[in-house]
């Protein structure tokens, strides 16, 4: 979720450059598209919902990465154990100046639905800060 809102939200400011991706730190949904619960909820608030396949995080990826998001502290320790040397990692909610040091956004996935809406509004808390970080750091377009 946190890439669709992020690509739409940094396009709406004006931030083109900037490539968002999304990735698992685990295997056990490798290949599998967006799941139809926050799908739906993307959609209904006008956001891109098609054409996502879980793949797993390299550390390739983690390493060319200018900044790397975990949704939760356990994904932190995972991506830290694939690039032990990597300094770019960070919580979304980094940026989300009303949550807590360390809080982290809960994976809706084994609850109700209603869990991908409280997600999403995560999401959007943290954008703001997190887009602002970014395009200071951009090079001019």
């Amino acid at each position: 979720m946190a890439e669709r809102v992020a690509e739409k939200l940094a396009a709406d400011r004006g931030l083109d450059g900037l490539v968002f991706s999304s990735a698992a730190t685990s295997r056990e949904e490798l290949g599998a598209p967006m799941d139809d619960r926050a799908a739906a909820v993307l959609r209904r608030h006008g956001y891109r919902s098609s054409g996502h396949a879980a793949h797993q995080i390299t550390r390739a990826e983690i390493e060319e990465a200018e900044l790397v998001l975990a949704m939760e502290d356990i994904h932190l320790h995972k991506m830290r154990a694939i690039a032990p040397t990597t300094d770019n990692l960070r919580l979304l909610t980094d940026f989300d100046p009303d949550a807590a040091p360390g809080e982290g956004i809960p994976d809706p996935w084994y609850g109700p639905a209603a869990g991908f809406e409280r997600t999403l509004a995560s999401v959007e808390a943290a954008m703001p800060g997190l887009l602002d970080h970014l395009g200071r750091s951009a090079p001019p377009a």
